[in-house]
């Protein structure tokens, strides 16, 4: 992995993903107590920083490779991304879904022409269903985040994010990234070393499923306990990559936790302030620039919200339970 990758992902992305916008809000630097810019993925293609990805893996595929089809596996972001690449290039994308991911995400998932696969993730191995279904069909796997050219697409929002923070005379900043496997968080953090390496990239988490942040303070992927029952269900993964975890060790700052009522918090202070809708685990970034400022460095910091795809239920949940 390397930052000629994510440059030649980005030319292929060019007219494809949406250029997202930095936001701001005074009301939000006064709670953080500095200044605190956005980067709002949830306003990309799908919904999140997936779509990036998707693209990046799809289109780097050889055309007879490619017009096999695709498959991947994903509690939706992913997938959405991927089934919007594929229909984009005219070719089958199947996604092997949980069963227990948000209706919200089945539903888009299939809408933009994915053939979804459901299992039950406590009693069915995806990986294994995964072989058979890429063997019968020839399809290509697109991992999640442990794969060259996702981490390539993701890292081109990293590119932007160096551009927007020389543009806005940011030279010091802790850059929080939501982070599940390490895809954004690994692609952001080689794009900044090139282009902006005084930003340092920090991976955020929810309580209970904090791998990356033990990893780092071990120095050796650790596994989180269990790999479901968080409203943060966009960033759960057993652990880090086997690729995106050196890059994070190397590169990154300690991991932040924040528990799931500071992400709900966050979501409704996104909303109120950013006009902007924020899904739980897309959340957890700007929630621990706001409710973690006492770790944090520097009189900025910027924060991704990577995706704001969440069922209507959860996020009237965060809207009563945290009135702005």
């Amino acid at each position: 992995m390397n930052i000629d990758m994510i440059d030649a992902a980005a030319q292929r992305l060019r007219g494809h993903a949406r250029r997202t916008p930095m936001l701001s809000s005074p009301f939000l630097d006064a709670i953080a107590g500095r200044r605190v810019y956005v980067k709002a993925e949830c306003l990309q293609h799908t919904g999140s920083f997936k779509f990036r990805g998707g693209w990046s893996a799809v289109s780097a595929l050889s055309p007879d490779i490619r017009s096999k089809g695709v498959i991947a596996f994903s509690s939706g972001n992913h997938a959405q991304g991927v089934a919007l690449a594929a229909r984009e290039h005219g070719i089958t994308a199947v996604i092997i879904m949980p069963s227990d991911a948000p209706r919200m995400k089945i539903d888009n998932t299939r809408a933009l022409g994915a053939e979804v696969v459901l299992y039950d993730r406590a009693g069915e191995d995806r990986d294994v269903l995964g072989a058979r279904l890429s063997g019968e069909r020839g399809l290509t796997l697109i991992k999640p985040f442990d794969e060259p050219q996702v981490i390539a697409g993701q890292g081109t929002t990293g590119l932007e994010i160096a551009e927007d923070a020389a543009a806005l005379g940011i030279k010091n900043a802790d850059v929080i990234v939501c982070c599940g496997g390490g895809g954004l968080t690994s692609g952001i953090a080689l794009a900044l070393e090139a282009r902006a390496p005084s930003l340092r990239v920090r991976p955020a988490e929810p309580e209970g499923f904090d791998d990356v942040a033990r990893s780092l303070a071990s120095g050796r992927i650790e596994r989180n306990p269990r790999t479901s029952g968080s409203l943060c269900d966009a960033i759960i993964t057993p652990q880090p990559g086997d690729l995106t975890f050196p890059i994070l060790h190397r590169l990154c700052g300690p991991g932040l936790v924040v528990s799931e009522d500071e992400a709900l918090h966050a979501m409704s202070l996104a909303f109120a302030r950013l006009k902007v809708v924020a899904e739980p685990g897309g959340a957890v970034a700007l929630a621990a620039a706001l409710f973690r400022k006492g770790e944090i460095e520097g009189e900025a910091v910027i924060v991704t919200i990577s995706g704001g795809n969440v069922d209507g239920e959860i996020f009237a949940q965060a809207l009563d339970r945290f009135p702005a």
